[in-house]
């Protein structure tokens, strides 16, 4: 049930609605050119080709595969590997559906002299085709669908490392996974640690979906590292159909937008597909530009630049706002600039003028007679502890007094002798006990303690 959601998500990727512009051909190809104008300057990518139009830079396209054959695709598509896990061939005609109409919106080039047909972003990128997913109506997409989560995720993980390895600039993935992945992680991990561009799909889940509101993750978009887009109308409102959560960053037209497919016809694709792939074209741009700018640099030139901005800044529908490839390009080389200066910067540059600015600290010249000075007043010192030290060991080692021993206390009931072998005198000059304090008549016993045997009251003069 996991393996069928989890298709059933990216086969929505895949298999977003398009409807045919009708078969290619010159005039057609005109018409195609003026429906696709709008795209480009929702996106504004016409002033920033005065710039750079991606020479030099190299996309990976992880997808269905691509037709390097049609018209205005020729002579930029590098055929990679395959990881599907099935064997349709490339001449079948549902294969690389998908993968051809992400392709042209990134490299296309046109034709006739490339003022016919599809232009990409990025028309002087190349793509490196990498085959990772397959279209619905594949022979073997039935096979595809049955493979477990780990092991499609698995593929895709191989895709990433293959192009690592083909060492890419741009990697552009228009699909998606309710289910996150570690191998796909960390594959992650190492392109952007390579200073490889990662750029994903947000998702075709609509809004307000789930728990809290917003539309299931997308992973790829959601990993650390990656730059998840949303689709956005012609007027510049989120697309129906485009996720409302966390993974999106930014925004691109996905509605309605003109491709070329592997047949050579000209298509109109919506979904989240669409707008990361002319994502991807503006990050090819830049890298293009400034090849040693890093994967977080990039990503900030973009989210940084973004027209259309949502009121406070950034929400769940068009993340910081809509793409600007030209402004993108500008703040890049803002970016360039601050991150050659700031690493080793002169403190002078930062902190108030430098050493030249603060005079420095007067200090009298110190000679042979101050050193011997200060030694003979630490040894006199150390003479001082030690004799206060050698005082106290001393001291502690002396008896010390006892308390003056205690008289010895008589018994219960017996007289204290005195100090000199005397019978002490009564309060009133007599000895023995107080008249009348020996026991009543016929009592037979004295008041008080009892007695212990052959103890008596003493006679008078018997103390």
């Amino acid at each position: 049930m996991l393996r069928r959601l989890l298709t059933a998500g990216l086969v929505a990727l895949i298999a977003a609605p398009a409807v045919a512009a009708g078969t290619a051909g010159v005039a057609q190809a005109d018409a195609v050119r003026s429906q696709e104008l709008w795209v480009l300057n929702e996106i504004n990518v016409p002033p920033a080709w005065q710039t750079t139009k991606g020479s030099g830079v190299t996309v990976a396209l992880i997808d269905s595969g691509v037709n390097g054959q049609v018209s205005d695709l020729a002579g930029s598509v590098i055929n990679g590997r395959d990881f599907t896990g099935v064997h349709t061939p490339p001449s079948d005609p549902h294969w690389g559906v998908h993968g051809t109409w992400m392709a042209s919106l990134i490299a296309g080039h046109g034709h006739a002299g490339g003022s016919s047909g599809i232009i990409g972003v990025a028309p002087e990128s190349r793509i490196l085709s990498i085959r990772a997913v397959t279209d619905q109506g594949d022979p073997g997409d039935p096979t595809y669908e049955r493979e477990r989560p780990s092991k499609v995720q698995g593929h895709l993980a191989q895709a990433i490392s293959y192009a690592v390895q083909r060492r890419v600039q741009v990697i552009s993935m228009s699909l998606g996974y309710q289910g996150a992945s570690r191998p796909v992680r960390a594959a992650i991990a190492r392109a952007v640690a390579k200073g490889i561009v990662v750029v994903a799909s947000s998702g075709n889940s609509g809004h307000s979906h789930g728990s809290r509101g917003n539309a299931p993750y997308s992973f790829p978009a959601d990993y650390p590292g990656v730059l998840g887009v949303a689709a956005v109308a012609r007027s510049g409102a989120p697309a129906n159909f485009s996720s409302n959560n966390l993974s999106v960053e930014v925004a691109a037209p996905g509605v309605r937008v003109p491709t070329q497919g592997r047949d050579g016809q000209y298509w109109l694709v919506s979904g989240t597909s669409p707008a990361c792939a002319l994502t991807a074209g503006v990050a090819a741009l830049i890298k293009s530009r400034y090849p040693s700018l890093a994967p977080a640099l990039v990503m900030q030139a973009i989210t940084g630049s973004t027209r259309n901005r949502p009121r406070h800044g950034y929400d769940v529908e068009v993340g910081f706002g809509t793409v600007d490839a030209a402004a993108a390009l500008k703040l890049a080389a803002r970016l360039v600039h601050d991150s050659s200066t700031a690493p080793g910067a002169p403190t002078a540059a930062r902190f108030g003028g430098g050493p030249s600015a603060v005079p420095p600290v007067p200090v009298a010249p110190r000679g042979s007679r101050q050193l011997i000075i200060y030694t003979l007043l630490a040894l006199a010192c150390l003479a001082v502890v030690a004799a206060s030290a050698f005082w106290l060991v001393i001291t502690r080692s002396r008896p010390v007094d006892t308390a003056w021993p205690r008289p010895p206390q008589p018994a219960y009931g017996q007289a204290p002798p005195s100090a000199y072998g005397q019978a002490p005198p009564s309060a009133y000059g007599s000895v023995g006990p107080p008249a009348g304090s020996g026991p009543p008549a016929g009592s037979g016993a004295a008041e008080g303690p009892p007695s212990a045997p052959g103890d008596s009251w003493p006679a008078p003069g018997q103390w």
